[in-house]
């Protein structure tokens, strides 16, 4: 297919420069094009990063938001398409006008792209656009890491946003998802999306990861000297670490009542940004509770195997929509606490709890969530806790690390595979999927 000869020429010379800075092209032209809501997002620079460390070129197109990382500029070569605002859609739609009549200034640049990757339905309609009048021998590949509420209310604007959506997956080449239950419960029953997708999960970067913790002889705690036992309960109280974004009123308010209950039990660290939590509301839980200490923002991933060597449980559960996004998503601390030893607690029934069953790594709890974890805190034992931690520490680094996800992206954008794998590495097990 035409283009395709292109992108494997990038392939065949990662060699000339170093991944992370390919230089600029001498045409001054690109052929993978980025389009993303968000320059600064942490995301954003992660996925561009695992591109060209696989050799991959890349012009990154996209807006900024008022919001954390809001001063970053990435290295790589860029284009600020405007400013946005989440969840106001009308200002976004007069963005994206603004955002078109920029695409058209630089379109030299653009016009013999060979994949549009576009992060979000503003911009896959951007990309659609591009691919109608400009990049006309471009595929589309559509990445989707959150649905968002809009996406699956009864309004009117709800349906109308999943027809536009649903029209514009016509012209997708290929669908990107970080987790198989967006495809289970929103793309094949409610878009009805026919075409190839692949599960691209939100792993850990492999540069800059510190050594994974080493398993421990059941006596002995791997952050302990050898020959000696560690303080664990009841000499101390269980710690649970919450890690990035901090989102949800009703997640705090859960961490909140729980805290009070367990008061000499249980200790809850946050480490990371405020985002859908009402900052005032927060500090005044943080003044009431002496058990809650928020540790500000930190350093990713320098900072996280020190945060990680201080707690005994990553918090994995998201209560913010837990009808369609928190049930369905994969949250990327899964794979944080998984590649530093720390076991994750979750709510049964959602996507993030069937990975925690399925390799014993972690503690689902049903409904009401209050009373089961207060009880699991009251009964639980130390012996039956490293007998946990032991086993997520034997699981293999490509379970939490990127890797084959990547590579074979990077092989379809190469080869122009029609179909890629028929059975993505979720449900493999997460084990590395052979797909090539």
């Amino acid at each position: 297919m035409a283009g395709a000869e292109a992108v494997a020429d990038w392939i065949g010379h990662r060699g000339a420069s170093h991944p992370r800075d390919p230089g600029p092209d001498p045409s001054g032209k690109a052929g993978l094009v980025f389009l993303t809501q968000d320059i600064t997002d942490v995301s954003t620079i992660k996925r561009v990063r695992e591109f060209l460390d696989n050799g991959l070129p890349v012009l990154v197109l996209g807006f900024e938001r008022e919001r954390y990382n809001s001063g970053y500029r990435p290295p790589w070569p860029h284009v600020l398409l405007g400013r946005t605002v989440d969840g106001k859609y009308a200002h976004r739609l007069q963005a994206l006008v603004g955002a078109l009549r920029v695409i058209f200034r630089i379109r030299a640049r653009v016009t013999d792209a060979t994949i549009l990757y576009a992060r979000n339905i503003d911009q896959l309609l951007l990309a659609l656009v591009m691919k109608l009048f400009i990049s006309r021998r471009a595929d589309v590949v559509y990445e989707v890491l959150d649905i968002q509420p809009m996406f699956v209310a009864h309004g009117l604007r709800s349906i109308l946003l999943r027809l536009v959506e649903r029209l514009c997956l016509t012209q997708v080449k290929l669908l990107v998802l970080s987790s198989p239950g967006f495809h289970r419960h929103y793309f094949a029953p409610m878009q009805k999306f026919p075409g190839p997708w692949l599960l691209v999960e939100n792993k850990l970067p492999r540069p800059g990861l510190p050594d994974r913790p080493k398993p421990a002889p059941a006596s002995v705690s791997p952050a302990q000297p050898s020959g000696t036992r560690p303080l664990m309960p009841p000499d101390r109280p269980w710690v649970i670490g919450y890690f990035g974004l901090i989102r949800g009123e009703q997640t705090v308010d859960l961490m909140h009542r729980l805290a009070q209950r367990l008061p000499d039990r249980l200790q809850i660290r946050f480490r990371g940004v405020l985002t859908t939590v009402d900052e005032k509301r927060f500090f005044k839980t943080l003044g009431a509770c002496p058990n809650i200490l928020y540790g500000g923002r930190y350093d990713h991933p320098g900072d996280l195997a020190d945060m990680y060597a201080e707690v005994d449980f990553a918090w994995a559960l998201d209560l913010e929509n837990t009808r369609h996004n928190s049930r369905w998503l994969l949250p990327n601390r899964f794979y944080e606490a998984g590649y530093f030893g720390v076991p994750c607690l979750s709510v049964q029934g959602f996507e993030v709890d069937r990975l925690v069953r399925r390799h014993d790594v972690g503690w689902g709890f049903d409904q009401p969530l209050e009373d089961s974890m207060v009880r699991f805190f009251q009964t639980l034992t130390v012996e039956e806790y490293e007998r946990k931690r032991r086993r997520l520490l034997t699981l293999p680094d490509e379970t939490f690390v990127a890797g084959e996800e990547i590579r074979a992206l990077c092989r379809f954008f190469a080869r122009r595979i029609p179909v890629p794998p028929k059975r993505p590495p979720i449900e493999e097990g997460m084990r590395p999927h052979p797909a090539s």
